[in-house]
């Protein structure tokens, strides 16, 4: 479907721009949200003749973005989810989950406006952009974490994924030695060798002397 952008929207264009979109991303998202019209004829004599006012209007939302972007830039929100000790998650955390969590932290935000790239899929903290304008896009830090105590660690710049500490790693080490010991058997010491090897020469040298 062709449209008229009212405003700026991201990678599609500028206010007054004509693109192609995909029909739902129409329906569902741009026109409802007054944010574009259908191309008719009709609708681009409409644009051009309240240009002007669609302008200054762009111009008002996009200072309400920037007061909003200044409170919410470099704010962090927690999501709890379940992961292995190697830290990667059982599932992903989406736009929506995000949208979630940045809404419940006092900023309204939909899932929409959640600009990532692919779902997240491991613990940390991960840097977001929220879109708030098509000019204003501040960037926020969402930290996935197991639990709250882990989520508090991981904002103090520890890494929360089970690695071997030294001593568990020798404790390893140990484990390992003496599993291969036992597989071996025990080894003769060199002093029984020699012991074993006198008497053995003992005991041949009485027999050769009784016959």
């Amino acid at each position: 479907m062709q449209v008229i952008l009212l405003e700026r929207i991201g990678r599609l264009g500028q206010m007054g721009d004509l693109v192609n979109v995909k029909d739902g991303f129409a329906r569902n998202y741009l026109l409802p949200q007054g944010k574009a019209l259908r191309a008719t004829e009709a609708n681009r004599k409409r644009f051009e003749s309240e240009r002007a006012q669609l302008e200054a209007r762009d111009l008002e939302l996009k200072s309400e973005a920037e007061g909003v972007a200044g409170k919410l830039d470099g704010e962090s929100f927690v999501v709890i989810r379940q992961a292995g000790d190697n830290g990667q998650l059982y599932g992903s955390v989406s736009t929506r989950d995000i949208a979630a969590a940045v809404t419940e932290g006092g900023f309204s935000v939909e899932r929409r406006q959640v600009l990532l790239d692919r779902p997240i899929k491991a613990l940390g903290l991960h840097e977001v952009r929220i879109s708030l304008h098509g000019e204003v896009e501040p960037v926020v830090v969402v930290n996935v974490a197991r639990s709250a105590e882990e989520a508090t660690r991981q904002a103090r710049g520890e890494d929360v994924t089970k690695t071997l500490t030294e001593e568990e790693e020798d404790a390893e080490e140990a484990r390992i030695a003496a599993e291969k010991l036992f597989e071996e058997g025990p080894t003769p010491e060199e002093g029984e060798v020699e012991e074993d090897g006198e008497a053995a020469a003992e005991t041949d040298a009485g027999e050769d002397a009784a016959s």
